[in-house]
């Protein structure tokens, strides 16, 4: 699928989306993370995010502490030089990067700090953790974002109708 198509299939699928996501939030079935992780596994089996980058063109990922000294010292700059250049606070008080796309991915959608990038980065789209429930929230606005999410979304739908 291309990204035009993906972002159409998204929006007409929100509205479906959103109502999936809430009511798995408020039941909380004891399967969800098994699924979640087995519907995580089939979608990157054929999806490759490097015919993609949405979410690095798109989306800022929080930067923590550890995540400015990695990044800062693979671009080999001190961490508030690379605070002041790259990022800003947001409205939680976290640093994100201060534009998208994000200043470290490169024309075919390599990540110039791939082994150095931020823990955000690296769990991406976390539709493979611990307790999804806590996090389904996220998984709605990645749904937007990536197409890997909006197939595990549409895969879940088959199950918890």
């Amino acid at each position: 699928m291309n990204l035009d198509d993906f972002k159409k299939e998204a929006k007409r699928a929100e509205g479906d989306t959103r109502k999936l996501l809430d009511k798995l939030k408020r039941k909380k079935p004891g399967d969800l993370d098994v699924q979640f992780e087995q519907f995580h596994e089939e979608a990157f089996e054929h999806i490759d995010c490097l015919k993609c980058g949405n979410c690095c063109r798109t989306t800022s990922p929080i930067f923590y502490d550890k995540d400015i000294e990695r990044a800062a010292k693979a671009v080999r700059m001190k961490p508030g030089d690379f605070v002041q250049k790259y990022l800003q606070l947001d409205e939680d008080k976290d640093y994100v990067l201060k534009e998208t796309p994000c200043a470290f991915i490169d024309a075919d959608n390599y990540c110039l700090i791939y082994e150095d990038r931020p823990l955000a980065c690296r769990e991406y789209p976390h539709t493979n953790r611990k307790r999804m429930f806590q996090v389904l929230d996220l998984a709605m606005k990645n749904s937007m974002i990536c197409p890997a999410v909006l197939e595990i979304t549409k895969k879940l739908k088959g199950i918890y109708k």
